[in-house]
């Protein structure tokens, strides 16, 4: 009885975490690595809520501004296996090269490494019960998605974000204007070559 009850409950969050969050655990754990709490509260491109909600469609907003989270499996980039760099919706930042995206199963796009160490920044979210490291673009503090310990090597992270809160370019295809304006105004040095050594390699 004992033995039936445990697994009832078990079952039972997990139904509850999916329908909260959106988001399904792939371990039992507090679902966190939880050593990296470096979000410095100001950011190069800051805005007004309602300039916010001007320059993004309802579903970004919501996701990037309000760390909402996409239901599984019905992102844009959940299943892209095209080679490419995703960058920040937000800012057109870059965030993420198609060699690291890897199928997680768990609905969402995911990645075990950033583009660059900078390039985002992490916060320690404690909503609904869990303990989670939350991930925020470096250049605005916007919600990305959430890191969590069980990805492949190298890195052993797998960076579960959400589509919305991202714009994927094809290589070969030509940035949309929010990519070219941050990497021609905002982008350190690190980033830019960083995408200059990514392009050239292909």
């Amino acid at each position: 009885m004992k033995k039936i009850t445990q697994a009832f409950l078990t079952a039972l969050f997990i139904a509850n975490t999916i329908f909260l969050t959106g988001q399904i655990p792939l371990n039992q754990r507090d679902m966190t690595i939880n050593n990296k709490d470096n979000d410095p509260g100001k950011y190069r491109i800051e805005r007004s809520d309602q300039d916010w909600k001007n320059i993004l469609d309802a579903q970004q907003y919501e996701i990037l501004r309000k760390a909402g989270t996409e239901r599984p499996f019905t992102g844009k980039y959940y299943n892209t296996a095209d080679a490419g760099i995703y960058y920040a919706a937000a800012t057109g930042q870059p965030l993420f090269f198609s060699d690291t995206k890897f199928d997680s199963g768990c609905g969402w796009p995911s990645f075990f490494e950033p583009i660059t160490p900078e390039a985002v920044y992490y916060r320690t979210d404690k909503s609904f019960g869990m303990i989670r490291t939350e991930v925020i673009d470096a250049g605005s503090g916007s919600h990305l998605g959430h890191v969590f310990d069980d990805g492949p090597p190298p890195t052993g992270l797998r960076y579960c974000m959400n589509s919305a809160a991202m714009i994927f370019v094809p290589l070969g295809q030509e940035a949309p204007e929010i990519v070219q304006e941050y990497m021609n105004n905002h982008a350190s040095k690190e980033e830019k070559n960083a995408v200059k050594a990514l392009l050239k390699a292909r």
